[in-house]
C-alpha cells in the first residue's frame, strides 16, 4: 500500500506555502515564497493574483516532487486568506486587476453610505457580519465601479469573482471549476448564514451580479481535482477553508465553547458554537466555521487587523528591530513598558470597537523611552486586544475558560505568557503551531475517506501542546488596562 501524503496549500497574507503532512499530522515538508506587498495609496493593499498563482504552482510542484510524485498525494486542501478578493476572465483565465487584499479600506465611504441608509441592521442579521469595508462583497462592487476590464467582462458576460481559494480552484483544475467552500463564502456580505447560496437581495444591495460568483461546496468532499498536466497526474482537491476556520480546526476546537486565536498579520478569535446559526449583541462577528456533508457548524469571531504587521512595521518602515524575534528579547530586557502604550489601529481598529478611519497611536513617550519600551508595548497591544475580544465574548454568553494560541507570532514565548496575565487564564500552545494548514490537512483526509470524520482527525493528527497559567496580581492587571483604556480614548 502506498504511503501517501496530504498536500496544503497555504495562501497567507504575506507569503504562500506549500506544505505536506503524513497521515497521522506529522509535518513532512514545506516550500515557501513571499508575496509582493502594493500599497498604492492610504489605506489600500493589493496582490498580484498572477503572482499568488505562479509562486503556488511552483511550491506545489516542489513538494509534489519531495512527496514523490502525484501518486504520493491522497489529496489537496486550501486555505486562505480570507476576503481578498480576485477578479479574472472565465476564457482567458487571466486576471482583471490586481487582488484587492482583506486589510484594504477604501470602500469605506460606500459602507457608510449604505449604514446612512439603514442596511446594517437587515445585513448583520442575515449574514452576521457588520458594513466594513474588511468583507469582500464591497471590494467587487469597487471593481466594478472603478475598473474599465472587470466593467468590460461584466458586460461581456465573462466575468469571474473569487477569494483567493476560488481562484486557485479555478487555475488548478484548468479553468473546470468556480467554485468557493462555505467558510470563505460566509466573509462576503452575500451569503446568508441559514442559506445554502447566494442571496439576490444581498447581491443587489451591493450591486454584484450574482452569474459572476462561484458555486457554494462543502469544505471537505471531492470537491475538484487537478488539470493532469500540472503534476503529471491529476490529484483530488479534497479540503477547503478560510484561514482561521481551518485554524479552529486544527486547535481541536469541534466542541461549542472551545475557542481559538491566530496571531498572524492580524489577530483572529474563533469560538465554536456549534450548529446554531450565530448572534452577537456585541458587534462580533457569525461566520460559518465548517460545512461536511450539507451540515453547518458555527462560530463567533472576533478581528483584529493588526497583529503581526506591527512588529513588520517596526522592522521594514521605522528600522527598530532587526527581525521578530527580537521583539521578545527587548521585552524582557526591561521591567516594564515605562507607561507607553501602542494601540496598533494602522488598518483602523476591528472588533469590538469596528472604526475604520482609527489611526495608531503611541502614547507616553519620554526623554527615558528607548526601543525596547516601545518593542514590549506593541507586544502589550497583542494582550490589551485580545483581552477587549474576551469582554465582548463573555457579554455575548460566551464566556472562555482558557484559550488555545497559534499563528507565526504565538511562538513567542513572552506574549504568550503576557496574553494569560492579562487574561487571568491559562493559555496553550500547540507544539506545531502551524494548525491553519493542520485544519486544511484535516478537512483534506475527511474529503477523501482517509479519515472517517473530523473527530477522527483530530484524535489522530494533534500533537503536543505548552501551558502557560496566569502569574499577574490583580493590581498591576489593572493598571495595564486603565492606561490601555486611556490611549483608546485618544484613537
Amino acid at each position: 500500500m502506498i504511503d501517501q501524503s496530504i498536500l496544503v496549500l497555504d495562501e497567507g497574507t504575506t507569503s504562500t506555502r506549500a506544505m505536506l503532512f503524513a497521515q497521522d499530522g506529522r509535518f513532512r515538508g514545506v516550500e515557501q515564497a513571499e508575496l509582493t506587498q502594493h500599497y498604492p495609496r492610504s489605506g489600500w493593499v493589493e496582490h498580484d493574483a498572477g503572482e499568488i498563482w505562479d509562486k503556488t504552482l511552483s511550491c506545489a510542484r516542489a513538494m509534489v516532487d519531495h512527496a514523490g510524485g502525484a501518486a504520493r498525494i491522497a489529496a489537496i486542501g486550501i486555505t486562505n486568506q480570507r476576503e481578498t478578493v480576485v477578479a479574472w476572465d472565465r476564457e482567458t483565465g487571466k486576471p482583471l486587476s490586481r487582488a484587492i487584499v482583506w486589510q484594504d479600506r477604501r470602500t469605506a465611504d460606500f459602507c457608510a453610505k449604505l449604514k446612512d441608509a439603514g442596511h446594517e441592521a437587515e445585513v448583520r442579521a442575515r449574514t452576521g457580519l457588520l458594513l466594513d469595508p474588511y468583507f469582500s462583497g464591497t471590494k467587487m462592487r469597487w471593481l466594478l465601479d472603478h475598473d474599465d476590464a472587470v466593467r468590460a467582462a461584466a458586460k461581456a458576460g465573462t466575468l469571474a469573482f473569487g477569494t483567493v481559494e476560488s481562484w486557485l480552484v479555478y487555475k488548478l483544475s484548468g479553468g473546470s471549476h468556480h467554485i468557493t467552500d462555505a467558510s470563505n463564502a460566509s466573509r462576503t456580505l452575500l451569503l446568508p448564514l441559514d442559506a445554502s447560496s447566494w442571496d439576490q437581495e444581498l447581491c443587489q444591495l451591493l450591486g454584484v451580479p450574482m452569474e459572476t460568483l462561484p458555486r457554494v461546496t462543502d469544505c471537505a468532499g471531492e470537491l475538484a481535482s487537478t488539470a493532469p498536466d500540472l503534476f503529471d497526474g491529476a490529484i483530488p482537491i479534497c479540503g477547503m477553508a478560510g484561514d482561521q476556520q481551518a485554524a479552529t480546526i486544527g486547535q481541536g476546537c469541534l466542541n461549542p465553547g472551545e475557542t481559538k486565536a491566530t496571531y498572524g498579520t492580524g489577530a483572529f478569535v474563533l469560538s465554536n458554537i456549534g450548529t446554531r446559526v450565530p448572534w452577537s449583541d456585541n458587534r462580533l462577528l457569525g461566520t460559518v466555521l465548517y460545512q461536511v456533508a450539507g451540515e453547518r457548524h458555527y462560530a463567533i469571531e472576533g478581528a483584529v487587523f493588526v497583529a503581526g504587521s506591527l512588529i513588520k512595521y517596526l522592522r521594514d518602515s521605522l528600522g527598530m528591530i532587526s527581525s521578530a524575534a527580537e521583539t521578545e528579547e527587548l521585552a524582557r530586557s526591561i521591567p516594564d513598558s515605562g507607561g507607553v502604550v501602542v494601540v496598533p489601529a494602522l488598518s483602523g481598529l476591528g472588533a469590538p470597537h469596528w472604526r475604520p478611519e482609527a489611526r495608531g497611536i503611541i502614547s507616553g513617550l519620554g526623554f527615558d523611552t528607548g526601543r525596547a519600551h516601545i518593542a514590549r508595548a506593541s507586544l502589550e497591544a497583542m494582550a490589551h486586544q485580545t483581552r477587549d475580544l474576551a469582554s465582548g465574548f463573555a457579554a455575548d454568553g460566551c464566556q472562555w475558560t482558557g484559550l488555545r494560541i497559534d499563528g507565526g507570532m504565538a511562538v513567542n514565548d513572552w506574549m504568550a505568557q503576557d496574553i494569560a496575565d492579562l487574561l487571568g487564564q491559562s493559555v496553550t500552545r500547540p507544539d506545531f503551531v502551524e494548525t491553519t494548514a493542520l485544519g486544511a490537512a484535516m478537512l483534506a483526509a475527511v474529503g477523501c475517506g482517509m479519515k472517517s470524520n473530523l473527530q477522527e482527525a483530530v484524535d489522530t493528527m494533534i500533537g503536543t501542546a505548552q501551558t502557560f497559567t496566569p502569574n499577574m496580581n490583580e493590581e498591576a492587571r489593572q493598571r495595564r488596562l486603565a492606561r490601555w483604556e486611556a490611549a483608546l480614548r485618544k484613537v
